[in-house]
């Protein structure tokens, strides 16, 4: 019993290095914690099913496979975070064409439209005239 109070005062806390080294920065901590923690499991000695298991699949001396998962995981997001980031980019881009397409679409129809009035407007005055003209030759007697 007195084994593991001992295991338990070895295994310092971050916030137990802090207090202990108070001008190291938390990455400094966190890798000295990290070596205690490797030198650690180094010395424990493998149990009859794992050593049955090297036999079989050796297994890589400081390799975590949790900590291999959660950087295939990390790589995994970060790759998934880069593809949206570009798509995203990609869809602002696509937005800015869209919207000058757009603006340039406005001024061609106001052009269209003013040009259309004025057709219009012509259109009307020419029905005027021949109108007259019509007129005046019934008048005229043709």
């Amino acid at each position: 019993m007195t084994e593991i109070k001992d295991l338990h005062k070895k295994s310092e806390t971050i916030f137990d290095l802090a207090r202990k080294y108070p001008t190291k920065t938390y990455v400094e901590l966190e890798a000295y914690r990290d070596a205690d923690r490797q030198e650690e499991s180094d010395s424990i000695p493998l149990t009859e099913s794992q050593k049955s298991q090297e036999e079989l699949e050796p297994i890589k001396k400081g390799a975590c496979i949790t900590a291999e998962i959660k950087k295939d995981k990390a790589s995994h997001l970060q790759n998934e975070l880069d593809r949206t980031k570009k798509e995203n980019n990609d869809l602002f881009l696509r937005i800015a064409e869209l919207t000058e397409v757009e603006e340039s679409h406005r001024k061609m129809n106001g052009k269209l439209q003013e040009r259309l009035t004025e057709v219009e407007e012509d259109n009307k005055k020419m029905a005027l005239q021949i109108e007259d003209k019509i007129n005046r030759m019934r008048k005229s007697g043709m």
